[in-house]
């Protein structure tokens, strides 16, 4: 597994704040992401921690769940199929 869950939960609240809660879904999401294919099959790149922190740095302002669904909203645009793994709820 490219997504170190530990690492990455840790790392969401180091860089964008927000509640432990925020940023296991966020890492849950991440997690099926990656094991699902489907960004390495459209983007021809392996979805790692640095990657989504990446991707979540160029998002509006905002918690991580916030900063996810930006970047899954964008990726659905432009791929389609990543509605998903787009977060509605989760516990604070």
């Amino acid at each position: 597994m490219f997504i170190d869950p530990g690492r990455l939960e840790v790392r969401l609240r180091e860089e964008f704040g927000g509640t432990s809660g925020q940023s296991r879904v966020v890492v849950r999401q991440a997690v099926d992401l990656a094991d699902s294919g489907q960004y390495e099959a459209d983007m021809g790149e392996t979805l790692t921690n640095d990657l989504v922190l990446e991707e979540l740095a160029d998002a509006p302002e905002g918690t991580p769940p916030e900063r996810w669904n930006w970047w899954i909203g964008s990726l659905e645009i432009a791929y389609g199929g990543y509605g998903r793994f787009g977060i509605r709820a989760y516990r604070k």
